[in-house]
């Protein structure tokens, strides 16, 4: 399946977007190939884009005294951004960095907002992923809150198998809100 494809039917899994708006759409898309380690967003710059992952693992985090806190991860078939600096039109609070290369579509975000603007279905889509984000935020708050740290591990190797295999310990770790020794003590248990 060719990317274009893939973000289609990404897209169709929230909402059926109609002709006319893919068609405003698929001509101003970009696809980039990236490399393990690219900076897709920069703590401190303003984000006027979303990106599509064709491929590849991104994770987001941020920086405080010296030291990385992963607070997302995105996979391929996902969309990914500076959510909060898109949104407020503020400096990004995070950075979204490659973990492996990947082959990922450029969204101008003013782009998409007027698709928006001429499309009722297009906004509905735009509107469904902002709740998704908001859902997946508030489910990993309340797992941190709840979930002993080997459950957290758990449930991450449940919903996106192959990712320990994908990912460093460090940044796995980071992301459960865990030491990285006490994770390697946990992924002792599950093998």
């Amino acid at each position: 399946m060719d990317i274009f494809e893939k973000i289609k039917t990404a897209i169709i899994r929230f909402y059926p977007l109609d002709d006319e708006a893919w068609e405003m759409l698929e001509p101003t898309l970009v696809v980039k190939h990236c490399k393990k380690g690219d900076i897709l967003v920069k703590e401190g710059d303003i984000e006027d884009r979303i990106f599509f992952l064709g491929s590849g693992v991104t994770r987001n985090y941020f920086m405080r005294n010296d030291k990385e806190y992963t607070i997302d991860v995105h996979f391929e078939g996902d969309f990914v951004t500076g959510f909060y600096s898109l949104i407020t039109g503020a400096p990004s609070i995070i950075t979204v960095e490659l973990l492996t290369d990947a082959a990922i579509v450029v969204f101008p975000y003013s782009l998409i907002a007027s698709i928006y603007d001429v499309s009722a279905k297009a906004a509905n889509f735009g509107r469904l992923i902002a709740e998704r984000q908001y859902v997946v935020r508030l489910l990993k708050e309340m797992d941190l809150m709840s979930l002993t740290a080997e459950e957290r591990y758990a449930n991450l190797v449940r919903s996106r198998p192959g990712l320990v295999d994908k990912i460093s310990v460090k940044h796995i770790s980071s992301y459960l809100g865990i030491h990285p020794e006490s994770l390697s003590r946990i992924r002792k248990k599950f093998q």
